[in-house]
Formats: structure tokens, C-alpha cells, sequence
């Protein structure tokens, strides 16, 4: 075929894609299955297209997911993940290791696997997908802590469950002992580390100073930049994926020229990397191997779920308590446990062991594959439900609008939207009440479908949508106030959380 008919096929999927995700934002799905489903059907099965080589997927998946980390660093929001980090750390570490050995150990018993293929099994899904994470949680109105908690989980994981698969997939050919096995992956962690904040701020005080003749190539650059961590890192032996979110995370805060259209560019690369990734990897799955992959992939899959996810959230919440760090309760410790969601990550990471030859490693990508359908089908839609049943859901909380809007980083002001929840103590407060700092105001209220200006004697209503536009110096104050005046209503404590203190 020529190339316009391959630039018609691509664009024809691509828009086929973006159309799906309608669907998936609908149900609550991440788009990650019909992405897949997508790349089946162009398959072996369907129309013929189909991938070979498992070394070109893998290459080309590792790039896609530095998009989609870099994206994922790029839209955090620092202030609502920096209480988040210690626990994400433990779980991003300890916790890895735990499901890695909890889910070996599991299906070795149970499946009969080789030592080494159920080693390199529990590594390839001991990562949450950070794609999956962002796209399901960010919907979700959950509290900015237990959010921050995951999104920072997803990004931290990748780096040491990548090096471990690829430690473990070479076991075989060159055997290594505990103890060096966990000084290498310490190394490569340090490296990266290292990479991604010497790059970060670098460019951060770059792109502070330097003019560029366009507004287009600060979104370019920025992305350039978190490549040229994950390059310099892999390059030093190090992780350029903790590279990578690191170089993201850091640019992401920075008060940089045109942040907003610069997320909004990261947001569409992601898009297209995740579009990309997904069918490229329904094209490398064949399936008529599938079913002969569901029973020892349910099982799996289950021992993942239902022990080792708990487990290392467990194991990593006690190691955090212990040093001080930090205190989960029970039900965010449960909703932690049900929202660790697996996606194109283990999938990429399953044709590593592929493409070096490991016994037993197309078996594996295929219960993979099974496994991130099938988990992926049953949590996604129930973890809104979860949430609520747990009693960890907070409607009321005010999120990041974006708006294109030059003059806001000039006066480094930011934009939060709060829906007030039926049931929110917000309910009949007046606005002067509300007692913001002096650097924030009550902008706009959205009623009934009709937008007006609020005075101060205006009264708040259940179904609200307030627009409230804050300094970013007072940001964080203004988030714990309208979190106390939503629990106990407008004699809440001016800084406690719960209106306590």
C-alpha cells in the first residue's frame, strides 16, 4: 500500500478512537479496552493486520508510555500529591515487591509455573497503569489526599517494576543473587532520580527567561525537555521513566509562560500515544491463543486482586505508620486495594520477557492480556460505587479549571470550580460567610442552568457551581476552608480540614 492509504487508515482509527471515548467516559471504562478491541479487529482475526515482532512493540511502547507519564507529572497538581508522596514511595517500593512475591508464589503453587516465569509474571503486573489511574480517578470526587495517593502511586511504580522485569528477564542467562538484584534497581532509581531533578528545575528557570517568538513552542519544549531527562538517564543506566515523571512533575508546578496550553498539548500527546499503544498491542495479540490464556489468567488475576493488591497495601500502610509517615484508615486502605487498575503497562511490560526469549513468555502476555480485560471490565464501573460505599467520595471538592488565559500566570491566579453536593453544610451559607482569605473571591454562581455575579449576602445553594478565583499563594487555604464549611458548615475552624480545629 502507499503512503496515503496507510495516512487514511491511521487517521480513520485515530478518529474511530476518539470517538470511543465518548463511550468510555459515559460508563466509566477506561478507554484502554476499546482501544484494544480496536487493534483486534484490525488483527489477524479481523481484517489481517498483525505485528510480529514483540522488540518493535516493545520499543515503541516504552516511548508511548514516557508520553503518558510525562502528561501524567505535567497535570499533577504538587499541593494535592505533596502530603501523598511518603505513602506513594513505600507503596511504589515495598509495596511492588510484595505483590511481586505474593503473586509468584501464587501461581507457582496453583499453575505449576516455573520459578523464573512466575517471578518475571508478578513483576510484569505489580504496576498500576498510570493511564488507566488518570483517566478513572480524575473523574471520580475523591478527597485530594487519597487521589494524590494513587496518581503519584501509578507514577512512581513504573520505574521499579520495569527495571525488575528486565532484571528477571535476563535471570536466566545471567543469574543474580537478592542482594545484587535490589543494589541495581537501588542505583538505577538513584540515577534517575537524580536526572530528573537536575533537569526539571533547569528548564523550569530556562523557559522562565527565555523569550521564544512563538506561543506554540512552549508546550514543545517542555515535552522536549522531559525526553531529554529520559534519554540522559538511560544513557547514565539509570530509570528515565523516574526521570521522566520527576522532569514532568517539576515543569508541571513551575509558573511557566502559557502552562495551560502547554498541559492542554501533553493532554493530546497522551491521547495519541495511548491510541497508538493500545491498538498497536491488540495487533501483537492473537486471538485464537486467548482462550486457552482465561483460566490460569482469572486465577491470576484474582491472586492479584483479591491478595496481593491488599496485601502490599496492607504491608506498605503499616511500614508507613511505623516511620511516621503517614496514617491510611481501613476504608481508604480498601479503596486503595480495589483502585490499583492494570492497564497498557503490563501489557508493554509482557513483551519484554518476549522479546528476550524467556520460556514460557508468550503464554504470559496472552494471560496479560486476559487479565487487564477482564480486571480492568470489572473494577473500572465499580469504583464510583466503592468509593461511596466506603464513605471515602467527597462531591464537594474544588478541582483545577483551565482556562487559556495569559493574564492568570501573570498574576499567578488559578481558577477552582466546587459543585456543592446535596447534603453539603455549604447549603445556605452566605458568600461574605464563607470567610475566603483576602487573595480569593466567589467570582460566579452557576443555578438552574443560569449564571450570575454573587454579592455578598448572596446565598449558597445545594447544586451550586461556584467559580472561585484564588491567588496561588492563598490556593491551599482556600481549599481547606470551603472543605470545612462543606462538613460543618460556617463556624468551621479556619484551617481544619474537618471544621474542628
Amino acid at each position: 500500500m502507499t503512503l496515503d492509504v496507510w495516512l487514511l487508515i491511521g487517521a480513520g482509527i485515530v478518529i474511530a478512537a476518539i470517538a470511543s471515548v465518548r463511550i468510555t467516559h459515559r460508563s466509566g471504562l477506561p478507554s484502554l479496552l476499546l482501544f484494544l478491541a480496536l487493534g483486534l479487529v484490525l488483527g489477524a482475526s479481523g481484517f489481517g493486520a498483525k505485528l510480529e515482532s514483540p522488540q518493535a512493540v516493545q520499543q515503541i511502547g516504552l516511548i508511548a508510555l514516557a508520553v503518558i507519564l510525562a502528561e501524567g507529572g505535567l497535570t499533577t497538581t504538587w499541593s494535592h500529591v505533596r502530603k501523598s508522596v511518603p505513602l506513594a514511595l513505600i507503596l511504589a517500593t515495598v509495596g511492588v515487591t510484595v505483590s511481586i512475591v505474593v503473586v509468584a508464589l501464587a501461581v507457582q503453587g496453583l499453575l505449576g509455573m516455573d520459578p523464573t516465569a512466575a517471578l518475571v509474571l508478578g513483576a510484569v503486573l505489580a504496576s498500576t497503569d498510570a493511564a488507566a489511574v488518570f483517566s478513572v480517578l480524575r473523574r471520580l470526587p475523591l478527597p485530594t489526599r487519597l487521589a494524590g495517593v494513587l496518581e503519584a502511586e501509578s507514577g512512581f511504580n513504573d520505574a521499579p517494576t520495569v527495571i525488575a522485569v528486565v532484571l528477571l528477564s535476563g535471570a536466566s542467562r545471567r543469574p543474580a543473587s537478592v542482594g545484587t538484584f535490589l543494589l541495581e534497581t537501588a542505583i538505577e532509581l538513584v540515577i534517575g532520580a537524580a536526572v530528573g531533578l537536575a533537569v526539571g528545575p533547569a528548564g523550569a528557570y530556562a523557559l522562565r527567561r527565555v523569550a521564544l517568538p512563538a506561543s506554540g513552542l512552549y508546550p514543545i519544549a517542555v515535552l522536549a525537555l522531559t525526553f531529554v531527562s529520559y534519554g540522559g538517564a538511560v544513557l547514565l543506566h539509570g530509570s528515565g521513566f523516574l526521570a521522566v515523571y520527576l522532569t514532568a512533575l517539576i515543569l508541571g508546578n513551575s509558573r511557566l509562560p502559557h502552562r495551560a496550553a502547554t498541559r492542554g498539548f501533553a493532554e493530546g500527546a497522551a491521547w495519541l500515544a495511548q491510541i497508538g499503544l493500545f491498538v498497536m498491542l491488540g495487533l501483537l495479540a492473537t486471538p485464537k491463543e486467548l482462550p486457552s490464556a482465561i483460566v490460569p489468567g482469572v486465577i491470576a488475576g484474582s491472586v492479584l486482586v483479591m491478595v496481593a493488591r491488599p496485601l502490599s497495601v496492607l504491608v506498605s500502610s503499616t511500614v508507613a505508620r511505623a516511620l511516621r509517615l503517614d496514617r491510611v484508615s481501613w476504608r481508604d486502605q480498601a479503596f486503595l486495594s480495589w483502585a490499583g487498575l492494570r492497564g497498557a503497562i503490563p501489557i508493554v511490560l509482557a513483551t519484554i520477557p518476549w522479546a528476550s526469549g524467556v520460556q514460557g513468555s508468550k503464554e504470559i502476555f496472552n494471560q496479560v492480556f486476559v487479565i487487564v480485560i477482564v480486571f480492568t471490565l470489572l473494577q473500572g464501573p465499580t469504583l464510583p460505587y466503592a468509593a461511596r460505599v466506603l464513605g471515602v467520595s467527597a462531591p464537594g471538592e474544588a478541582h483545577d479549571l483551565e482556562v487559556e488565559s495569559a493574564p492568570l500566570e501573570e498574576l499567578k491566579a488559578d481558577l477552582l470550580q466546587v459543585k456543592v453536593p446535596v447534603g453539603s453544610r455549604l447549603h445556605g451559607v452566605e458568600v461574605f460567610e464563607l470567610r475566603l482569605p483576602a487573595g480569593a473571591a466567589v467570582t460566579l454562581v452557576v443555578r438552574d442552568g443560569k449564571s450570575f455575579v454573587p454579592d455578598n449576602s448572596t446565598r449558597v445553594r445545594a447544586d451550586d457551581q461556584l467559580l472561585v478565583v484564588t491567588t496561588a499563594a492563598c490556593r491551599d487555604q482556600v481549599e481547606r476552608r470551603l472543605r470545612a464549611v462543606s462538613r460543618s458548615g460556617k463556624l468551621a475552624g479556619w484551617y481544619g480540614e474537618r471544621g474542628l480545629e
